[in-house]
């Protein structure tokens, strides 16, 4: 029968009231997790050869995290690694302990205490280490070591099998308890951060019994793509790998960069890892600077992805974040020229290249799109069509624009039977002007006192229409316009042509589209 002993203490001096206010530290659920993880995968690796050799060269790391939300919420994550050795309590338990050994995941001497303060003001640490025939249990009362001014914890020691070796760490009354889509994040951005150690078939990770795995998204096999979005060559593979991405000063990375199959502008992007553990990019929340990536409307922002294995750079010591100093822009120049090498250029590549949308889906975007312009029209229709009808037909369009707030404005000259053209197109972005298009005709002389054809087309940014539909979207605002110049143009013709009240279709195009199609 196993025997409990209390006689054994841990001392976790100096200072035991930083425990009072680890629980607000700056982490996010995922990577304080991350911490209990990095000591399990970390206490693996430093006691391999034994583990294996304890298991007959099969040993398997795996690491349990689950989640109990009643009763003010409990978190357990236990592992089957070598455990926490006597010798090593000390520095175990107390604060600010920077182990003896900073190579591996465990190098700032905080990683369990912070993380497990954050999450719970009562925690309790029980293990049986590897060759030890001991389990011994320590328990955290943060608000009573404060108060008290505890600087020792009772150690309970209880028999345990020789072979015995494993951590398990209960933390009770969370201070926020993860629910609802907090509890998907958690795993997606775990399944990212220790995707290499998965992925070799190292360690199981498992999430209340789902086990988490990184979904490797698709690699683009395609043509290169031209400037005019025209295909050329055969199909290739959009990926390369960064051997030797040496930048001096100890400072290098290594890993690969590649366009995705499918765009996203949620989960393109880089992923920086270092000593194989994800620091930053997991999740929704990649690495994407504007330097390389552009604005999310960008397709480089859509496509390009990749994992990056630094080397020589300190990181933030919640171990979310690297601390780049000065060495971030020189790093980025290198890595744009390496991704856009003329003989795999992936930011090129990935601007021109265009993807022809499969028939299901295209049915069903135009499901979607007839089913919510037909509850337009029901509710507001009769109303539009009874103030476009009563619009004025007759009206010929003013011979200038009148003055107003610019966003853009770009002229263009060119000949048409016979006769000279000048197009001045407008992007206004001023709240006073209320149609969606507005036109001016008019025939002046230009400085070689040559008649000239005048036509100005306004397009309106803030009208709600385009706020409702495009917004500051570049690949929305364009097509729009293209669509509205041709309107323009087209009135222009007509009425050269002879037809008789040729405005009178933007006219009440105007009204429809600001009584009805603006609306839900």
């Amino acid at each position: 029968m196993a025997t409990s002993r209390t006689g054994n203490r841990v001392n976790i001096r100096p200072g035991v009231s930083v425990l009072s206010v680890l629980r607000h530290l700056n982490y996010r659920p995922w990577f304080a997790l991350a911490e209990f993880v990095d000591n399990s995968i970390q206490s693996f690796l430093t006691n391999r050869d034994e583990l294996c050799g304890l298991h007959g060269g099969q040993f398997v790391l795996r690491v349990d995290i689950e989640l109990d939300q009643n009763d003010g919420g409990r978190l357990i994550v236990r592992d089957n690694a070598a455990g926490i050795r006597e010798r090593d309590y000390a520095r175990a338990f107390r604060p600010a302990q920077v182990p003896p050994d900073r190579t591996g995941l465990a190098e700032f001497g905080m990683g369990m205490k912070s993380a497990a303060c954050w999450f719970s003001p009562s925690w309790q640490v029980r293990t049986s280490a590897i060759g030890e025939a001991l389990q011994r249990q320590v328990t955290f009362d943060i608000e009573r070591i404060v108060h008290d001014e505890i600087e020792e914890l009772d150690v309970v020691a209880t028999d345990a099998p020789l072979e015995a070796h494993f951590t398990e760490i209960q933390l009770l009354q969370l201070h926020n308890t993860p629910i609802g889509r907090t509890v998907g994040k958690i795993k997606e951005h775990l399944a990212d951060i220790y995707r290499v150690y998965t992925r070799e078939g190292l360690v199981v990770l498992r999430f209340n019994g789902e086990e988490l795995l990184y979904a490797e998204p698709d690699v683009l096999v395609a043509p290169a793509y031209d400037q005019n979005n025209d295909p050329t060559g055969d199909p290739v593979e959009w990926r390369i790998t960064l051997d030797d991405f040496d930048f001096g000063r100890g400072l290098r990375a290594t890993g690969f960069a590649a366009l995705r199959r499918e765009g996203s502008t949620k989960y393109a992007g880089f992923s920086l890892f270092r000593r194989n553990r994800l620091i930053e990019g997991s999740g929704d929340e990649k690495y994407r600077p504007q330097a390389i990536f552009g604005t999310p409307n960008d397709f480089v922002y859509q496509r390009l992805f990749g994992e990056l294995h630094l080397e020589g750079f300190e990181i933030a010591h919640t171990k979310d974040g690297f601390r780049w100093d000065e060495n971030e822009e020189p790093f980025l120049e290198l890595l744009r020229e390496r991704i856009n090498d003329p003989a795999m250029p992936l930011i090129r590549q990935a601007r021109n290249y265009r993807v022809r949308p499969a028939r299901q889906a295209l049915r069903q975007a135009a499901e979607t799109a007839s089913e919510r312009t037909g509850q337009s029209l029901e509710r507001h229709g009769v109303e539009a069509i009874e103030s476009a009808a009563s619009e004025p037909t007759d009206i010929d369009p003013p011979q200038e624009l009148h003055e107003a707030d610019l966003a853009s404005r770009r002229v263009i000259d060119l000949s048409f039977e016979n006769r000279r053209w000048r197009i001045v197109l407008e992007l206004s972005d001023d709240p006073a002007v209320g149609d969606w298009l507005e036109i001016s005709d008019a025939v002046v002389a230009d400085e070689d006192a040559e008649e000239r054809e005048l036509l100005g087309l306004r397009l309106s940014l803030p009208h709600p229409f385009m706020e409702r539909f495009v917004g500051a979207d570049r690949e929305k605002i364009e097509p729009v316009l293209r669509v509205a110049a041709a309107l323009g143009l087209a009135e222009k013709v007509s009425r050269d042509g002879g037809v008789r009240q040729a405005g009178a279709i933007r006219m009440k195009l105007n009204k429809i589209l600001t009584l009805a199609l603006s609306r839900v």
